[in-house]
């Protein structure tokens, strides 16, 4: 069963500790076993490819092939039936609407008095784009993550995706198609990152790796963070909903489980202010379980992870949302505006009663690649601002110079660093 927690209760504030602290796991197997993988990938290039690959996903990758070809993408497009297709492209045109206003605007400033700034942005060359392929096919990743670095202006889109015993998914290589990814590579797993990272013999290595991956993906994407940049170490799914009792308890149960079932490690929670309530969802949880063809993961997840948490008022709630910073946050309320406005912690928010997380997932608009595990304290969904750069400049005439001179030698010599002051004062005193 699921942790029940009770604000009113005197042993709550230790309950809660525990629930936000509960996902452990074995980190020093996965680091060691990541950073053996990816040292063979540096030192063997493609043949350390080819042998994890056989080992990983059990096919001859030479038989197949590591890369999939145009021929691969072509058919898997033609055998994808014309309302797919059209969901497909319903939700390209959803995401690259959202994601083409985020595009920001150069700058600049220039002062009367001889002194000129300015900020202009520019795209990185080339990125990874990681898409997982284990336990589900997931199309829909494929968009979030190659899409947004299109506008942006990246020339180079690389995506990799693991095919157990060789098979990759149609609509993983339809999605890529539509969404214009350069280059698709049967390779999965730390090895996969490694290979985008340092490059091989037939992989050219790329400036940015984003996607999610399992524990060992994540390892991988923090080894190699400082060679490449990474959009963020994301971790399992997540889900917080504050429900009142006006709710279809069954409605709230579905929604809880749509997150569980992507990962045994996956975390549901239910928020409300009703004890019968949160009784009736939790009853229409196990009704809805036996009914999935994920059961077994989806079990494990709410078994394991989830939890409900019974509150004596909705006022309580936004303080508990914010100490968790989920990933994904349902306000299945009266007045989630109102609500929305004090949380300051969560990766996306998902107003009112008929607004579920599964229509963020795949064509609202908004990117679903979401922090995970408390870091919506800091960090942001991907977004074409992971896809680009800034650069500043800064101009001076002799007049600007004049002006702004003599506060940076006294600020160079209050440093103690006598070349910076020296490199303005020659300036100002031989023009």
């Amino acid at each position: 069963m699921p942790r029940r927690l009770v604000t009113s209760n005197t042993d709550f504030s230790t309950a809660f500790d525990d629930l936000i602290n509960c996902k452990s796991v074995n980190r020093y197997y996965i680091n060691e076993l990541v950073s053996r993988i990816i040292a063979d990938v540096i030192d063997s290039g493609d043949l350390a490819l080819l042998d994890y690959t056989r080992r990983f996903d059990f096919f001859d990758p030479i038989e197949i092939g590591l890369s999939i070809d145009n021929a691969e993408i072509k058919a898997a497009v033609a055998r994808i039936d014309s309302d797919t297709r059209k969901s497909l492209e319903l939700a390209v045109e959803r995401i690259e609407n959202f994601h083409r206003r985020q595009l920001p605007k150069d700058f600049e400033i220039n002062e009367m008095l001889g002194v000129r700034v300015s900020m202009r942005w520019s795209a990185i060359n080339s990125v990874g784009l990681y898409v997982p392929g284990g336990t589900a096919a997931y199309p829909s990743s494929v968009l979030m993550n190659s899409l947004p670095a299109k506008i942006a202006g990246v020339s180079r889109r690389v995506m990799m995706v693991p095919t157990p015993d060789g098979v990759v998914n149609d609509l993983v290589l339809a999605a890529a198609h539509i969404a214009g990814v350069n280059e698709i590579w049967r390779i999965g797993g730390a090895q996969a990152i490694a290979a985008l990272a340092y490059g091989t013999q037939t992989i050219t290595k790329v400036d940015k790796i984003v996607g999610p991956g399992n524990a060992y993906v994540t390892a991988a994407k923090q080894h190699v963070f400082g060679k490449v940049g990474i959009d963020n170490l994301a971790g399992p799914s997540e889900i917080l909903v504050v429900a009142d009792a006006q709710n279809n308890p069954h409605w709230i149960a579905t929604d809880l489980l749509s997150q569980a079932e992507h990962d045994p490690l996956a975390q549901a929670i239910l928020v409300t202010d009703d004890k019968a309530f949160a009784n009736s969802v939790a009853t229409a949880v196990e009704d809805h379980l036996v009914t999935l063809p994920r059961i077994e993961i989806a079990e494990k997840s709410w078994r394991v992870y989830g939890a409900i948490i019974v509150t004596q008022s909705m006022e309580e709630i936004p303080e508990i949302v914010n100490r968790i910073a989920p990933e994904h946050l349902e306000l299945a309320i009266a007045d989630p505006e109102a609500m929305a406005l004090q949380i300051r912690h969560a990766g996306a928010i998902f107003l009112g009663r008929f607004t579920p997380v599964a229509l963020g997932d795949y064509l609202a608009g908004p990117n679903h690649v979401l922090p995970t595990a408390g870091t919506a304290r800091f960090s942001s969904a991907l977004s074409v601002f992971d896809f680009m750069k800034y650069t500043t400049t800064v101009a001076a005439d002799p007049k600007g110079l004049a002006y702004l001179g003599p506060a940076a030698i006294k600020l160079a010599e209050m440093e103690g660093l006598s070349a910076h002051a020296r490199s303005v004062a020659i300036r100002i005193e031989q023009p």
